[in-house]
């Protein structure tokens, strides 16, 4: 049983103690190389999905007044798993470690300089591998960093492209989520009465799909537009 084939995790171990059996007791090593890769990509996939614990208990921080501290396993967790998929020849993993840590950079150390390389990175890789979630999340912290960096235009378009292909998966909390970020577009070039209407929308969709987080979003941005 190849380790490439639609193979759980519970699968995968399985193999990798059947192969050692037929390595100590029958003398045949010849799968010990495939299975070694096998466990590799339960690592990766483990790595990766420990890593995204991490960032939601960094997001759902309680607002005290105080700023959220980082956890200094989240990075050496996506950079880990980054390794392992670029060793396994995933490509579309490697596009998803690569996000998390363009994100990372971005939305926990505030540092737009260093994550853009690593989102853009993402986007295209993702656009390779028919990944829509992935090439949907690094177009709109792609859009993040314009807006920041003042190309509104360009921030509109990313926005714009990551709620299309959100729609089309249907990640409607998502939409609701990157229509916050078209509204505050919208009020910074002089279109409020746009990013109301983009707000009114977007509340309508996250209640819908019991999206409470967003809700709250949505709630702050019509106090500061």
């Amino acid at each position: 049983m190849p380790w490439g084939a639609q193979m759980s995790v519970d699968d995968r171990i399985e193999w990798a103690r059947k192969v050692y059996s037929q390595a100590v007791f029958g003398g045949d090593t010849s799968g010990l190389a495939e299975a070694e890769r096998g466990l590799d990509a339960v690592e990766a996939d483990a790595a990766l999905a420990r890593g995204l614990i991490l960032h939601a208990r960094f997001q759902s921080a309680p607002d005290d007044g105080s700023l959220p501290v980082e956890d200094p396993a989240e990075l050496p967790l996506f950079e880990r798993a980054l390794v392992l998929y670029q060793a396994l020849g995933d490509t579309r993993g490697e596009g998803e470690a690569l996000f998390w840590i363009g994100c990372l950079h971005q939305f926990i150390r505030r540092d737009n300089e260093t994550a853009v390389g690593y989102l853009q990175r993402s986007s295209q890789l993702a656009a390779q591998t028919g990944d829509h979630p992935t090439r949907s999340e690094a177009l709109r912290h792609l859009g993040i960093a314009a807006h920041a960096a003042g190309r509104l235009d360009e921030a509109r378009e990313r926005l714009e492209e990551s709620t299309r292909l959100r729609q089309e998966i249907g990640a409607l909390p998502g939409v609701a989520s990157n229509m916050i970020g078209l509204a505050y577009i919208a009020a910074a070039q002089d279109r409020r009465s746009d990013a109301l209407a983009t707000l009114d929308e977007a509340h309508a969709i996250a209640q819908a799909h019991g999206a409470h987080a967003i809700v709250a979003h949505i709630e702050q941005a019509r106090t500061r537009i």
